[in-house]
């Protein structure tokens, strides 16, 4: 039928759990072009963008991989005819043969160019509406250091992770499988210096009650056959599962196999789950967190765990593990994304933390009394702009009555996150321990929040 009409016959190739990766690209009216960010989707071809956990930048390729995808993107964006402004280019790579097809082609600004500019500091919109006015690449000054133009690639010496938030429990009768249609309502993002930090972060920051890497209770409960249907079936569910598959003793492999993942990611997380284990094992031999090496403690949270985490591995209070950090002086410090991986002064403080030995707070003051406004964190059903306005209105008046506006908040779609919108910008999970941590070195004069009535819908 198709042929006699149209003339041609239409034959579509499957990519289904091929692994997916996109480049933020940039061109001006010089044909000077650069690439933003690459990022790589944690979930395989068949899980729309906006559902997949993706990490910044890219993890798994080899140079020259990474270099192929960056001449190809090069190629399409001039073959394309984009004179100017931004493109975001997806790429499915064959996880065996790695071959590499070209999925999709945005010739604008999308939603993962707004991820891309959260990831990197590079304001990718702003920079974009000047290219539309003529400025070539080489004449837009880099806001954040001041001495570089937009045409110096940026630099990352961190991991960023997203994760999507998903509200199915909204729509009851709704089957919670994750296709190419997105189904996400919110999203919440990570900094650290290492994925395992990163996405730890992002779990505890997702506000659904997860302290980082864990299983769920509820659906602990499993079969043989049950554990792998799950891991086979796309959910959001899918970290919590790939827990679980650990624990009923499932191995790398064989949930890298089943989920499509890249065992690389799979190798990682079960790094973490290992760690868990370790903890276990000292509360099951009758030990506690005395018998805890400061440099074990150290390293756990380089790897993300919450002081809650470890309290709950060894049976303590989360107080305990926290009065331990303080007694050992093992406490955060603050870096700043800063486009070059420090090789020039930053003037813009967009900070993360992580625990290392040396800070990048800026330690000049302006004099001004401080104040900390926390963000709404990632969008739920039943919150609208109101969240994101109030927090930008708020940091906007408090310069106005002669304060020093400092933003918390880990939700990259929203204006509050923009780096200058307030005088500091803390892009960290909304929980107890990772807000005081802030307040006890930028020390507050008071904190404004907003009422989380959107929870409760």
């Amino acid at each position: 039928y198709q042929r006699r009409v149209h003339g041609e016959v239409l034959l579509e190739e499957s990519v289904l759990g091929w692994k997916e990766l996109e480049l933020e690209v940039m061109r001006d009216c010089k044909d000077n072009v650069v690439i933003i960010c690459g990022i790589e989707n944690f979930d395989p071809m068949g899980v729309h963008t906006g559902d997949s956990i993706t990490v910044a930048p890219i993890q798994t390729l080899t140079d020259r991989e990474y270099q192929y995808l960056r001449d190809a993107s090069q190629k399409i964006i001039r073959a394309i005819g984009v004179d100017t402004g931004g493109s975001n280019i997806q790429f499915g790579i064959h996880p065996k043969t790695g071959r590499v097809v070209v999925i999709e082609m945005n010739p604008r600004v999308s939603r993962s160019s707004a991820l891309a500019s959260k990831a990197t500091g590079y304001p990718i919109a702003k920079i974009a509406a000047k290219l539309a006015v003529g400025f070539t690449l080489d004449e837009i000054n880099n806001d954040i250091t001041r001495n570089t133009k937009a045409s110096f690639e940026p630099v990352l010496d961190y991991v960023v992770t997203k994760i999507p938030r998903f509200n199915f429990d909204k729509f009851r009768g709704a089957e919670p499988i994750l296709t190419t249609q997105m189904r996400s309502v919110g999203e919440v993002m990570a900094i650290g210096r290492t994925f395992q930090e990163s996405i730890q972060k992002a779990l505890r920051g997702l506000e659904l009650g997860l302290d980082g890497f864990s299983g769920v209770e509820k659906r602990s409960q499993a079969d043989f056959w049950q554990w792998r249907s799950r891991l086979a079936k796309p959910s959001p569910h899918r970290i919590t599962d790939i827990f679980g598959a650990f624990d009923a003793g499932i191995s790398i492999d064989e949930i890298a196999n089943l989920s499509s993942i890249d065992p690389w990611f799979v190798q990682n997380l079960n790094e973490i789950y290992e760690m868990r284990q370790g903890l276990k094992d000292l509360k099951d031999n009758g030990k506690g967190l005395e018998d805890l090496s400061v440099e074990d403690l150290h390293f756990l949270k380089t790897r993300g765990f919450s002081d809650r985490q470890i309290a709950q591995a060894l049976g303590v209070n989360e107080e305990d593990v926290l009065k331990m950090r303080d007694e050992n002086q093992i406490k955060p410090v603050y870096k700043m994304v800063d486009t070059c991986a420090a090789e020039f002064a930053s003037y813009t403080p967009y900070m993360y933390s992580t625990y290392e030995s040396e800070s990048e707070v800026p330690q000049t003051s302006s004099g001004k009394p401080k104040v900390m406004i926390l963000g709404g964190g990632p969008n739920r059903i039943g919150q609208g702009i109101e969240f994101d306005y109030c927090c930008v209105h708020a940091s906007l008046s408090l310069r106005e009555l002669g304060f020093e506006p400092i933003m918390v908040n880990s939700n990259p779609e929203t204006v509050s996150t923009d780096y200058d919108v307030s005088d500091r910008l803390y892009f960290e999970p909304l929980t107890l321990e990772d807000v005081m941590n802030i307040a006890e070195v930028e020390k507050p004069v008071g904190v404004i929040v907003q009422p989380m009535y959107s929870a409760l819908i």
